[in-house]
């Protein structure tokens, strides 16, 4: 329970450093084609040709590639052919695409970009192209498959002409110098790669499965690829921006459905009143003269304008009813019966 614990802790240590990566640096050292790289690619070429054409005409060089052969280094040094047999697993396009890969996408996640996948995977098809064309076309048999000694062993069917190893094992490892982020790292990176290129490459010889000018062909060829890498620069962020277009286009139509406005629901009907008509209106419509009911005993009362009781004026009726000798005394107030 308690290592459990132990590796949960760990592992939400390692994804909370994650989210506190920083976006993608703004500052990356990207290779240009300068006029050192360019002078390099050109005695890089002209090294690659003087290979091929010293193998075409079976000169000294050939010769030196049966001397080697009938050496046998496995025979004479045993003792390592062991650890030689793993050792040039690091030449192998498999395996090492893999472990290499791996790395880069690790970097791309960190850095924020696929600019390290998109090259190293440009490397790839170039290397593809480039040797397994040379490949094909040139046909060499190796040491194990030699039919005349001396002969350079062209147009046989086979393909170890540049060695695929050792042109892989250039390209593969020496990406990750292409692709370092700082000059000290470029350095060392340089240094490494070039140590196990060629280790590789000399294993082959020493296994006998190529020859030696195979060797010295992939190692050119591999190189070729790391200095034509950065005329494939503007391709590969034409590449990288298309590539974050899809995808943030394909985010927009995700997230627009739950961003749309809700419609809202129609309220429900309500049977409305009609409302009472005013009493202005209701003044409108009567007709002249007629009489308006507002009360319980407004058909009780006269027509006409009528005033408050105590603002009336006594009214003395045209012919006295009184008797003459009554004049002084006081009348009893009677009781009206509308207003009681």
């Amino acid at each position: 329970m308690r290592t459990e614990r132990n590796l949960t802790r760990r592992i939400e240590r390692v994804f909370a450093r994650l989210d506190r990566e920083p976006e993608r640096p703004a500052n990356l050292d990207i290779p240009r084609m300068s006029r050192h790289r360019v002078v390099l690619f050109g005695l890089t070429l002209s090294f690659y040709l003087t290979i091929v054409v010293a193998v075409l005409m079976t000169s000294w060089l050939v010769a030196l590639d049966w001397q080697v052969m009938f050496f046998r280094p496995y025979q004479q040094w045993p003792e390592i052919h062991a650890f030689l047999d793993y050792w040039v697993v690091l030449g192998q396009r498999g395996p090492t695409a893999v472990m290499v890969m791996a790395w880069l996408g690790w970097r791309s996640w960190r850095q924020h970009t696929l600019r390290p996948l998109l090259m190293f995977g440009t490397a790839l098809l170039l290397l593809n192209l480039t040797v397994g064309a040379a490949k094909l076309g040139m046909g060499r048999a190796g040491p194990h498959y030699a039919t005349l000694v001396g002969s350079n062993e062209m147009w046989q069917g086979g393909d170890i002409f540049p060695s695929g190893h050792t042109a892989n094992a250039v390209v593969t490892w020496g990406i990750l110098a292409y692709l370092a982020s700082t000059p000290r790292a470029r350095r060392w990176l340089s240094a490494v790669s070039a140590v196990i290129s060629l280790s590789v490459g000399l294993t082959t010889v020493y296994l006998g499965t190529h020859w030696l000018s195979d060797v010295l062909l992939g190692w050119a060829a591999g190189l070729l690829i790391l200095l034509a890498l950065p005329w494939c620069e503007p391709l590969v962020a034409r590449a990288e921006a298309v590539i974050f277009a899809v995808r943030d286009r394909l985010r927009g139509r995700r997230t627009a459905p739950a961003l749309a406005p809700q419609p809202v629901p129609a309220p429900a009907m309500v049977p409305q009143r009609t409302p009472a008509p005013a009493e202005d209106e209701i003044r409108a419509r009567e007709p002249v003269g007629a009489a308006r009911t507002t009360g319980r005993h407004t058909a009780l009362m006269p027509q006409g304008p009528h005033t408050p009781r105590g603002e009336r004026t006594p009214v003395t009726p045209a012919g006295s009813r009184r008797p003459s000798g009554a004049r002084g005394t006081a009348r009893p107030a009677t009781t009206d019966p509308q207003r009681a």
